[in-house]
């Protein structure tokens, strides 16, 4: 994802930046939904890994990256701060 645009996305529910999720909270978040953890906004339970996503800034919201392509929208965000620890 080019740098540019992530400059300009921000989080659809807070408005707040968003920033790239690092390795280690993608780690964390594919080994949540294998063991049948993650549901997102709308309910759905996550049954495929993430490759890769976008993350507020304070880290409790998460949004997936599909094909290189930010999937912002609200029921597809997954609120990590509710599944984390």
């Amino acid at each position: 994802m080019d740098n540019r645009l992530l400059d300009i996305l921000c989080c659809p529910i807070t408005r707040r930046p968003l920033v790239r999720m690092d390795e280690t909270l993608l780690a964390e978040i594919n080994t949540a939904i294998v063991a049948g953890k993650v549901r997102n906004h709308g309910g759905e339970s996550l049954t495929e890994i993430l490759t890769g996503g976008l993350v507020s800034q304070d880290g409790d919201l998460v949004y997936p990256v599909r094909d290189d392509i930010p999937v912002l929208l609200e029921e597809e965000c997954i609120h990590w701060a509710a599944f984390k620890g």
